[in-house]
């Protein structure tokens, strides 16, 4: 599958240090430096039904900066995202609407595409649809089933949760907590003849009107989490630097994935860091599809709001900080904007290259972008004589924040 077109980015003077990120599992701030070879990152992708919602641009922006970053500091990046371009709630949306369920989930992936591209995304070097990697799904079903991690429920195969020593881990969290979100998050903790209520579904037996792929298995096709767990370990191998998305996903998805890819390889841990970004709402609920409640880039953009005025309007917020859209974010943003594109006509300015080390100071300490928009807002509020500053100020702004100006 193609992702988008990357934007150029410009080169920076100097490096920055190390980027430090919040690791959900440990629950710290931890280096997230690579090791031997390119830094490594798998950001989990939409489900192609009702994209791009402000949730969703604002978890993209959060891990477009981490690869700016690990750029900026001089690392090669092998960024891979997935496309959930097969499963229970595009099937739904489909039969609403009587779309077929495979062009709704062309139409919904360009549309994504064309948002990223506009909001200056730097596009992943693996853009892997499900349907594509069903092959690798079925190998790493495989594998786990001779690790003895696979039984049959009439038909149905399960992923035993309690075969990976390290299951729980991710989250953090007790076992009834696991299943009510379990049964709130797509799975099935109720259903008889499992073993235990945490397992989850690795490949699902055809069902009338749905489709199906051949399989060593019978008919079917896969389960969410081992899509996942297939795509990484396939394009980016095992103990990658960085697994991310929102909260939401940390558990079962997360939980589920890095079990099945650590019990099918033999290795351990599936990531180094799992780092994940809060959720937006609107009007005081979690902004989702199911609820209805979504502010989509592409309407807001059809409806003649600047790209780089949302992408500031979601960088204003951390990223581990849980809030609410509204229309005042995005005028604040295009003020914001004005101003800096007026401060970087001007002849001369304060120091850029004192500029440059506050926002990669800021950014690199856990992607702090409140305080790397407010450096930017100090030096453009400010006099002086550095006929260079601001072209190096634009180049800054461009580079490790994605803003054009």
């Amino acid at each position: 599958m193609q992702a988008w077109a990357s934007p150029d980015i410009p080169e920076l003077p100097g490096q920055a240090r190390a980027l430090r990120l919040f690791d959900s599992a440990s629950q710290s701030l931890v280096e997230a430096v690579p090791g031997a070879g390119p830094a490594r990152m798998y950001v989990c992708g939409i489900t192609p039904y009702d994209a791009t919602h402000m949730g969703h641009a604002a978890t993209y922006l959060t891990f477009d900066l981490v690869q700016r970053l690990w750029r900026d500091a001089g690392h090669q990046v092998q960024y891979t995202q997935n496309i959930t371009d097969v499963d229970d709630p595009l099937l739904e949306r489909a039969r609403e609407t009587g779309v077929d369920w495979v062009e709704l989930a062309e139409q919904e992936t360009q549309l994504f595409r064309d948002d990223m591209a506009a909001l200056r995304v730097l596009p992943p070097a693996h853009y892997v649809g499900a349907v594509e990697s069903i092959p690798q799904v079925v190998e790493m079903i495989a594998a786990l089933q001779r690790e003895g991690a696979v039984y049959d429920v009439d038909g149905d195969l399960y992923f035993a949760v309690k075969s990976d020593p390290d299951f729980g881990k991710v989250s953090g969290l007790n076992a009834d907590t696991m299943r009510a979100l379990f049964a709130e998050r797509g799975g099935d903790p109720d259903r008889a003849g499992k073993r235990d209520p945490l397992d989850c579904l690795l490949w699902q037996a055809e069902r009338p009107g749905e489709p199906a792929w051949d399989s060593p298995f019978g008919r079917g096709r896969p389960g969410w989490h081992v899509e996942c767990a297939a795509i990484a370990v396939q394009h980016l191998g095992m103990t990658i630097d960085v697994q991310g998305g929102g909260t939401d996903l940390v558990f079962p998805h997360h939980e589920m994935s890095a079990s099945e890819a650590q019990v099918a390889t033999g290795q351990r841990p599936f990531a180094r860091a799992y780092v994940h970004q809060a959720m937006v709402g609107l009007d005081g609920e979690k902004m989702s599809k199911s609820k209805g409640n979504l502010v989509l880039v592409s309407k807001t953009r059809e409806s003649g709001a600047d790209p780089m005025a949302i992408r500031l309007a979601l960088l204003a917020h951390h990223y581990r900080t849980d809030w609410f859209w509204s229309d005042d974010d995005l005028f604040a943003a295009q003020e914001r904007l004005d101003v800096w594109r007026g401060a970087v006509t001007r002849g001369t300015g304060p120091s850029g290259e004192a500029l440059l080390a506050a926002v990669r100071e800021a950014l690199t300490d856990d992607l702090d972008t409140p305080a790397a928009l407010a450096a930017i807002d100090a030096w453009a509020e400010t006099n002086g004589d550095d006929p260079s500053a601001p072209a190096l100020v634009r180049d800054t702004a461009d580079a490790l924040l994605g803003i054009r100006l």
